[in-house]
C-alpha cells in the first residue's frame, strides 16, 4: 500500500534533533523533572524489538452466555501466578491479561496460553467463562457496568454515559525501542500500516444482536472515546513530549495513558504500541498478529517501506481505516501511488515478502506465515458463518467461549477448521 521506490539502511537514517523541553544524557533523551512521565524508559540496542501483548477479555455467564459483571469479584479472588497478569479494565464484564517482557513471539504467545487457561480453571467453579472477541455479539448498553477503581472512575467522570456503552475488547502489541526518537520514527510510520493491521484482525461484526454489515464494528464504537483514531506525525520526541504535556498540565486528562491512539510511544516501557487491532479469539491467531507488528516496526526502523505520499496524507489514512473497519480483508485501499483502490489481499503478499527476512532475524517465520491463513478469513468471517447455525449467537458465544484455550494447527480458526 504506497511502498516507496528506495529502502534506507541503518546507517542512512536521519536522526532528528531533540529540542524544545528535552534534553540528551548519555546519547539517550530524557526529560526534566517537570515531565518525568516522558523519561524513555527505553533498554540497549541489543534487546531492542522485545515483546509485551496486552489483552481484553470479556467475561461470560455460562448459561445464557451474557456478559457476567465479575471482574471486581474474580480479580481479588485470583491466585498469585495471575495477579500480576490480569487486571481491571473500564468495564465490569472486562478484564486485561498481561504477558511480561519476551523476545520472541512464540514465548509471549506460550505465557498467553497459560494465562488463559489458568484464568479458565479458575473461572469454571464460579460458573464464568471467558472470551477474547471485539464485541461481545448481543450484548446491550443498559446492562453495562463500569468497573470500580480509580483509573475508571475518572474515565466514567469525564467520558458520562459514553463509559457505560457496550465493551469492547481489543488486542495490544508493544515493541521494545532503545531510543525515544526511534519510537516516534516508528509511530509514523506505523500509521499507514494500521489500517491493514485492521483488517486482519477484524472480529466483530455483531452489535446488540445485529450483524452490522462491518467487520470491526468495535472501532466505530471505541471512536465515541475521545482521543482515538490515528495520531498525527510528531517531528520528533520533543515535538511528542510537549504536545501531551500541555494537555496533562492544562487537566485535560491525568497522565499519558489516557491517549488511546491506534498507536503510541509507551514511555514507561520504552516501547511502541499498536492499539488498532480487535481481541482475537485464539491464541494462535494473536501469535501471527504480533509477528506481523514486530516484523513491521523492524522493517520501518531497518530499512523504511511505506512511501511519503501515503504517510502524509491523514485523509487517505483515516478513509482507509475505515474501509478496513467495515470490509476486513476484503477492503480495496486507497493506494496514492497507484492511484487506485488496491484490494487488502493484493497489498499484504509483497509485505509479507518484505517482512519475511525480519522475521527471520526475530525467530517469528511461522508465527507470520501463520498469517496468510488467518487473512483469508479473519474472525469475522468466521463469527458470520457460526451465528448461520441453528443455536444463532448463542452457539457462536459458546464456541468463542471454547476457542479461548484452544491451540495448534486445527485450531487456527475459530470454527476449528484450517481455512
Amino acid at each position: 500500500m504506497g511502498r516507496r521506490s528506495g529502502s534506507r539502511g541503518p546507517r542512512d537514517r536521519a536522526r532528528l534533533p531533540v529540542e524544545r523541553d528535552a534534553s540528551r544524557a548519555e546519547g539517550r533523551v530524557t526529560a526534566p523533572a517537570a515531565m518525568s512521565w516522558a523519561a524513555w524508559n527505553g533498554g540497549e540496542p541489543a534487546t531492542a524489538y522485545t515483546l509485551g501483548v496486552e489483552e481484553e477479555v470479556m467475561l461470560l455467564e455460562c448459561i445464557g452466555w451474557s456478559l457476567a459483571h465479575a471482574a471486581d469479584t474474580v480479580l481479588p479472588s485470583l491466585s498469585p501466578e495471575l495477579v500480576d497478569r490480569v487486571t481491571h479494565e473500564t468495564h465490569g464484564s472486562v478484564i486485561e491479561l498481561r504477558t511480561h517482557v519476551h523476545p520472541t513471539v512464540s514465548s509471549a504467545a506460550s505465557e498467553l496460553l497459560g494465562t488463559r487457561r489458568l484464568l479458565e480453571k479458575q473461572l469454571r467453579p464460579k460458573d464464568l467463562r471467558a472470551a477474547s472477541v471485539g464485541t461481545h455479539p448481543f450484548a446491550v448498553w443498559h446492562d453495562t457496568v463500569v468497573s470500580g477503581g480509580e483509573r475508571q472512575g475518572f474515565v466514567y467522570g469525564s467520558m458520562r454515559e459514553l463509559a457505560r456503552r457496550e465493551p469492547t475488547a481489543a488486542l495490544h502489541v508493544h515493541v521494545g525501542v532503545d531510543d525515544p526518537n526511534e519510537a516516534i520514527r516508528a509511530v509514523n510510520a506505523l500509521r499507514g500500516h494500521l489500517p491493514m493491521m485492521l483488517a486482519l484482525s477484524a472480529n466483530s461484526p455483531f452489535w446488540q444482536g445485529r450483524d452490522t454489515g462491518l467487520a470491526s464494528v468495535r472501532t466505530p464504537l471505541f471512536q465515541a472515546f475521545p482521543r482515538v483514531g490515528i495520531p498525527r506525525a510528531f517531528a520528533d520526541y520533543a515535538d511528542y513530549v510537549a504536545t501531551v504535556d500541555l494537555l496533562i498540565r492544562c487537566h485535560a486528562f491525568p497522565e499519558h495513558t489516557f491517549l488511546w491512539w491506534d498507536v503510541r510511544p509507551q514511555p514507561t516501557f520504552g516501547t511502541v504500541e499498536v492499539r488498532i487491532m480487535d481481541a482475537q479469539s485464539t491464541v494462535d491467531q494473536t501469535a501471527s498478529l504480533v509477528a506481523f507488528v514486530q516484523s513491521v516496526v523492524r522493517l520501518e526502523l531497518e530499512e523504511g517501506f511505506l512511501s511519503p505520499e501515503l504517510l502524509g496524507s491523514p485523509e487517505i489514512l483515516d478513509e482507509n481505516r475505515f474501509i478496513a473497519a467495515r470490509d476486513g480483508m476484503e477492503a480495496e485501499f486507497i493506494d496514492p501511488i497507484a492511484g487506485r483502490r488496491v484490494p487488502a489481499l493484493e497489498l499484504l503478499e509483497p509485505l509479507l515478502e518484505a517482512l519475511a527476512p525480519h522475521a527471520d532475524e526475530l525467530g517469528c517465520r511461522s508465527e507470520l506465515e501463520a498469517l496468510r491463513r488467518h487473512a483469508s478469513a479473519p474472525g469475522a468471517i468466521d463469527q458470520l458463518a457460526i451465528a448461520r447455525r441453528p443455536r444463532r449467537l448463542h452457539g457462536l458465544v459458546e464456541a468463542l467461549a471454547d476457542a479461548f484455550t484452544a491451540s495448534g494447527p486445527g485450531v487456527a480458526r475459530l470454527d476449528g477448521s484450517r481455512g
